[in-house]
């Protein structure tokens, strides 16, 4: 007959470490997805101003999300910077979230058709005016399906911050493993979660895309 030592208060227990995930998500991509906007927009309209730019967002994809977890935390305590570990998390995930999607959101506005843009121009539309009612709308729909792909790589990418000391899902499992010796139980029970979550994302973009699919 089955039978556990996991117990309520545990199943709890990875509850509030995915609640903690969720808020390292949502706040990383909100600083990495309004960066990576600004920096798109740079990269595509001002390529060669932007050239220095790259080179460090470059930096920021090459090198491994742990060592620059541990690498920020080491540099904040040498700066006397008064950061929490959660700040520190948030950060480090949105700039590295930023960092890729410089690269989606160029890449949606090189993937406007340049005739369509002078067209826009030929009717009288100034460049702001064609940058915000024709480049901007079809970028977006162009760039979606990569800016959802990262949400998710940054919700698993948020295991990473319990070398930060941050108590997230993952590291909320690890704890009770420890404690209880049923390691396949417990990762299996945040691996659905994780799951869950993930799927949640996924249908909301999904019905997203209808909705415009609908509007066409």
């Amino acid at each position: 007959m089955f039978s556990t030592s996991l117990t309520v208060n545990d199943l709890l227990f990875l509850l509030e470490g995915a609640w903690v995930t969720l808020q390292l998500t949502v706040w990383s991509i909100l600083l990495g997805s309004l960066a990576g906007l600004l920096f798109g927009l740079l990269r595509a309209l001002l390529p060669r101003a932007s050239l220095p730019l790259a080179w460090l967002l470059d930096v920021f994809r090459s090198v491994p999300l742990l060592i620059q977890f541990v690498l920020f935390n080491s540099l904040k305590s040498i700066a006397g910077l008064d950061l929490g570990a959660f700040a520190v998390g948030c950060i480090v995930l949105g700039i590295y979230a930023a960092a890729y999607f410089t690269e989606i959101v160029r890449g949606g506005v090189l993937a406007v058709p340049l005739s369509t843009r002078r067209a826009s121009r030929s009717l009288g539309l100034s460049y702001l005016q064609d940058l915000r009612f024709i480049v901007l709308p079809i970028a977006t729909r162009v760039a979606f399906p990569g800016w959802l792909n990262l949400v998710l790589g940054v919700m698993k990418d948020t295991a990473l911050v319990m070398w930060i000391g941050i108590v997230e899902l993952l590291r909320a499992s690890q704890t009770i493993v420890t404690r209880i010796q049923e390691p396949l139980l417990v990762l299996c029970i945040a691996g659905l979660i994780y799951y869950l979550m993930s799927l949640v994302v996924a249908r909301l973009g999904a019905c997203l895309e209808r909705r415009w699919q609908e509007h066409d």
